[in-house]
Order: structure tokens, then C-alpha cells, then sequence
């Protein structure tokens, strides 16, 4: 009992007297004291976020404040409550590895709170943007992708500023350990250059989003296809087989992409044919346009267009130029409007010559 009565004198450094009682009282009340008003603070805050924040974001025609409001009221109050605990600790004059031991433990939990709010700030942020991009009507499922690629960035580099933090608060030496993180990373991009040099690409993808998925896309080597996903290697693209074409994001950045289905899926179709020579130009004009008019995938705008490009060794040759609505109908399309032109030629005399090649000979006895 007298060696846990001394242990309780060198924790507590009694002053030597009839004062002590009243000392440590007034210590004990005075640390109660900064706990409370850091307590009242905290309830007071809130009530003002509340009352006042709520009548100040309703000024603004976005709802990203009122959500961000709602996310931090919570975070700012326990962060006033362990800021006032902390003080507390650190005011009473009790051992020095007693207050190291335990205001260390309230800072740890202080910088996990901060860390927890910023968090919390940015993700509300992002599925605020994710559902600003579903209510302008314009796909967000790449964006939806990005969330959680952004979210665990986020939360490895907060991970690591809070024990950066931690590690000094403690008097702990972070240069040995900045300077292993940052030659293990220079090891790591070095092995895996390749990889992310891919990553990078799928970052810029998703950020500056020249195709999203479900758009038709023609590739650098004339290749077709729809775009099935995106992912932070490689991206998938469905050509117009079936077959699945699996390509390095980074291929995709350094080569020449058309998007076929943006602004607007509106996508121009061609048929080149040629007539005989001595034809009607305007009669044959006037039934090409005519078979648009009555093809109901042909839009009206922009209209149909017949052009007499030039002549040809046996033929006069027509260029028919229509625009449809959706690039997956286009061959659909292509295919009707042959078929009725040969129809409608045929019934209206007109006539589509073979080629034809005059030979002469010259015979010499």
C-alpha cells in the first residue's frame, strides 16, 4: 500500500501542505471549466450551423452547401469536444509521461477527426457532382467509375498526413521515413513504368471523358466499336462482330479516337452511284430525295443532300448523302435506301450502266 500511495504522489505532485486538497480542486475545477466551455461551444456552433447556415444556403440555387452543412455539423462538434479535453489534460499538473500519454492520445484522435472531416467534405462533393451530371441528362457512369478510384486516393494520402502529423507531434524523426517512402516509390514506378503509364491514361479518360461508355468509337486503324468499359488499365470495346477488343488506355491517348455518337448521335451515311450518260441529273435528284423523304430513320435535319461529283468513263456519277439518328441503324438504312433506289430506277428508266470498254483493232497485213 505505501508503494502504490508513492507511485499516486509522484503521478499526481502533491504541493506539500495543508493545501493540497484545495490545489488539486481548483486545478480539477478548472480543467471541468475548459471542458464545459469547450462542451457549450460545441452545442452552441451547432445550433448556429443550423439556424443560421441553413437560412444562408438557401440564398444559392445548388444544394452542395446544404449537404456539405449537413455532413460537418457532427465532425465540428466532437472536434470541440476533444479540442476542450485536450486543453483540459494538458492544463492539469499531473506527471509529464501521465500528460504525454494521455494528450497524445486526444491529438491522435483530433487529427483522425480533421482527417474524417475533410473526408467526409470531399466525398460529399464528389456524389454531388456524380448526381449533377445525372440531372444535366448526360451519362455519369464514367464518372461513377472515378468515385471510388477517388475516394481510396483520397484516403491513402490523408492516411499518410495524419502520421506525418502524429509522427512529429511526437518528436518523432519523418525524414528517414519521407525519404523511404519516396525510394520505394521511385522503385515502384520504375518496375512498373508500363502499368502506370496506363493508369495515368485511364485517369485522363475518365477526367477529360472524350467517349463514355455505350458510344461508338472508330479506332486509329478504321476499326468500329461500342465501348463496354473503362477501366484504370484498359478499355473495352465491342466491335461490330461481337468480338470484345481489349486496348491499353495508353494506346488510346497517343492515337487519333472519333467519337461517332458526340455531341449528337446523329451519324452521316453515303451511297456513290453512278447513271448512264444522257440521264435526267434533275429527275434522278428528285427520286433520290424523294426515297429519303419517305424512309422514316432519315432525319429531316439536316436534309438529304444529292451531289453530282463528276463523269465518269461509262456513268454519271451521284453522290446520295443522308443523315441517321442512331449509328447502330446506319447499315439498316444503307440497305433499304439501295434496295428502293434499284427499284425506283427500274421503274422510272433510269438507267445504271455496266462498265463499258471499247476495244480497237488494228489489223495490219
Amino acid at each position: 500500500m505505501s508503494s502504490l500511495f508513492s507511485i499516486l504522489q509522484r503521478l499526481l505532485q502533491p504541493q506539500a501542505g495543508d493545501g493540497t486538497i484545495l490545489f488539486w480542486a481548483k486545478e480539477i475545477l478548472g480543467a471541468l471549466l475548459i471542458l464545459a466551455f469547450f462542451w457549450v461551444m460545441a452545442q452552441v456552433t451547432c445550433i448556429i450551423l443550423i439556424k443560421w447556415g441553413k437560412r444562408l444556403t438557401a440564398f444559392t440555387s445548388s444544394d452542395l452547401d446544404d449537404r456539405l452543412l449537413e455532413r460537418v455539423i457532427p465532425h465540428v462538434s466532437r472536434l470541440l469536444i476533444m479540442l476542450g479535453a485536450y486543453l483540459a489534460i494538458r492544463s492539469l499538473p499531473l506527471h509529464e509521461r501521465v500528460v504525454t500519454i494521455f494528450s497524445g492520445l486526444l491529438f491522435i484522435i483530433l487529427v483522425l477527426i480533421v482527417c474524417n472531416l475533410i473526408y467526409h467534405m470531399l466525398d460529399e462533393f464528389m456524389k454531388w457532382f456524380v448526381s449533377g451530371n445525372n440531372d444535366d441528362g448526360s451519362s455519369s457512369i464514367v464518372s461513377k467509375q472515378m468515385v471510388p478510384v477517388a475516394e481510396k486516393i483520397i484516403s491513402l494520402f490523408l492516411m499518410g498526413t495524419a502520421l506525418i502529423v502524429i509522427l512529429k507531434h511526437f518528436n518523432y524523426d519523418i525524414f528517414s521515413l519521407v525519404t523511404a517512402l519516396g525510394i520505394g516509390s521511385l522503385a515502384i514506378g520504375m518496375a512498373a513504368k508500363d502499368t502506370l503509364a496506363h493508369m495515368i491514361s485511364g485517369f485522363t479518360l475518365m477526367l477529360d471523358r472524350p467517349f463514355q461508355i455505350g458510344d461508338r468509337i472508330k479506332l486509329a486503324n478504321d476499326k468500329i466499336g461500342d465501348v463496354i468499359d473503362i477501366g484504370l488499365r484498359s478499355t473495352k470495346i465491342q466491335g461490330l462482330d461481337t468480338t470484345v477488343m481489349i486496348i491499353p488506355n495508353s494506346d488510346l491517348c497517343n492515337s487519333t479516337v472519333i467519337n461517332l455518337v458526340r455531341p449528337t448521335k446523329v451519324i452521316q451515311g453515303r451511297i456513290t452511284i453512278g447513271v448512264a450518260y444522257g440521264s435526267d441529273i434533275d429527275r434522278v435528284k428528285e427520286v433520290m430525295l424523294q426515297l429519303a423523304s419517305e424512309n422514316n430513320d432519315v432525319v429531316k435535319d439536316p436534309a438529304p443532300l444529292v451531289l453530282f461529283t463528276s463523269f465518269g468513263d461509262s456513268a454519271l456519277n451521284m453522290l446520295f448523302i443522308f443523315w441517321v439518328c442512331n449509328p447502330n441503324i446506319l447499315p439498316i438504312v444503307t440497305d433499304q435506301l439501295n434496295c428502293s433506289i434499284l427499284k425506283r430506277f427500274r421503274d422510272e428508266k433510269i438507267e445504271i450502266p455496266f462498265p463499258i470498254r471499247t476495244v480497237k483493232l488494228d489489223k495490219t497485213e
